[in-house]
């Protein structure tokens, strides 16, 4: 019987703006909304998105929430994503406004990397190198 493999990691982040959030992720990376749940006051509570075969779920900030209590300081994330084509998505990146906290570079390595700050201060890290495969 053929097996599907399944992710069983899905960061998780926190936005003061999950709203502004989504449209970042979506201009700047590319990233496509899966679900987005609202709260009774509009507020977005929880959010999937994806890129390639990943996700990430996030929502906004609620210090009050039992998780709220526990979870690291909004915009203290980083996140790796393997992709093949880096320049092209570090220029997409820019356009949107992206920080770059660090430009293209070719590492020592083999791999070609970048690495950008989203609007809350998220580090997202771009590159070639795929563990996997190594």
């Amino acid at each position: 019987m053929p097996t599907t493999t399944k992710q069983v990691f899905h960061p998780s982040l926190r936005y003061r703006d999950a709203r502004a959030a989504i449209s970042f992720l979506e201009r700047a990376f590319g990233f496509e909304t899966k679900a987005a749940y609202e709260g009774d006051d509009g507020t977005l509570m929880h959010v999937e998105m994806t890129f390639r075969d990943g996700m990430v779920m996030f929502g906004a900030v609620r210090e009050d929430s039992d998780y709220g209590k526990i979870a690291p300081p909004t915009g203290s994330a980083s996140i790796y994503v393997v992709i093949d084509d880096p320049d092209a998505l570090h220029d997409r990146a820019v356009a949107a406004g992206a920080d770059v906290a660090m430009p293209l570079t070719d590492q020592d390595y083999g791999s070609r990397d970048f690495a950008v700050r989203d609007p809350e201060g998220n580090l997202w890290s771009f590159g070639t190198y795929d563990p996997w495969a190594a």
